[in-house]
Order: structure tokens, then C-alpha cells, then sequence
């Protein structure tokens, strides 16, 4: 259900990233520039960055996330920031939020976990408070291992 992205994806991430900045939930735009350069970095496989693409059973892409993974002395750890996340409309409220969130604390271990949410998107953050995120300032959780 799960993947990590391949140079095989190039498309789907256009058309994923350019869904997620067009939905209402996100408050500006980017430019394709930026999507090119982040999927470049992506494919250097640099270790810092990741994103994983949701898929049902027919391999219908439902969603993707964007990780970027630093280290901090003030986490005095590895630090997992979910940069974006985005469900299709047609696959929310079924569970699939939650599904990524236990994969990630399983598969992507840190000392904190960062969400960014837009501060109008009510129901994302009543999803990571059931996670055990606490709100920061400007819009973000914060999850310590």
C-alpha cells in the first residue's frame, strides 16, 4: 500500500504535487520549478529526503507524502518532517491517515516527528492530535518519541 517513489513516477509526482497545491486545503502555489528540483533530489537518493505513494490494491495512487529527515541537537535526534501529505478526495475519511501515520513511525524512526497543516484544515489536525501531536506555533505538530 505503501511505496518509496522511482524515476518511473516522474509524472505521478507532477500530477500529485500539482493536486495538492490546488486543493483548498493549501493557502499558495509553487512553481514547476520547484517540483522539478524537488523530484531531482528525490533521485539522487539522498538521504535526507523521501516520498512515499499510497496505493490500493488495484495500484490506484490514492495520496503521497513528502519527507524530509534532518538531524537536530535541539531533538538530539533524527527529525522526520512531513512536509506535504495529500489523500485524494474519494479515499479521506477512510482510515488511510491514520494507516500512514503508524507506517511512518514504524518504518521512518526519529526522535521528533514535525506535520505542517494549513490553518484551515480542521480535519488534518484533529488527526495528528489523535496520534499524540501537540500543535506548535504557525500551523505545525510536534510528536517526540
Amino acid at each position: 500500500m505503501f511505496r518509496k517513489i522511482s524515476l518511473k513516477d516522474k509524472s505521478l509526482y507532477f500530477e500529485m504535487v500539482k493536486e495538492f497545491y490546488n486543493s483548498p486545503a493549501v493557502l499558495h502555489t509553487i512553481p514547476d520549478s520547484y517540483i522539478e528540483n524537488t523530484f531531482n533530489e528525490l533521485m539522487r537518493c539522498d538521504e535526507y529526503l523521501d516520498c512515499i505513494i499510497f496505493q490500493n490494491d488495484t495500484e490506484e495512487v490514492m495520496g503521497y507524502a513528502l519527507l524530509v529527515k534532518t538531524f537536530t541537537q535541539e531533538a538530539g535526534g533524527n527529525v522526520i518532517w512531513l512536509d506535504e501529505f495529500y489523500i485524494r478526495e474519494k479515499y479521506r475519511s477512510k482510515g488511510l491517515g491514520g494507516e500512514f501515520l503508524t507506517y511512518l513511525n514504524k518504518n521512518f524512526p526519529a526522535k521528533r516527528y514535525r506535520l505542517e497543516v494549513e490553518p484551515d484544515n480542521v480535519k488534518a489536525k484533529a488527526l495528528y492530535k489523535r496520534f499524540g501531536y501537540q500543535p506548535l506555533a504557525y500551523e505545525q505538530f510536534v510528536k517526540e518519541s
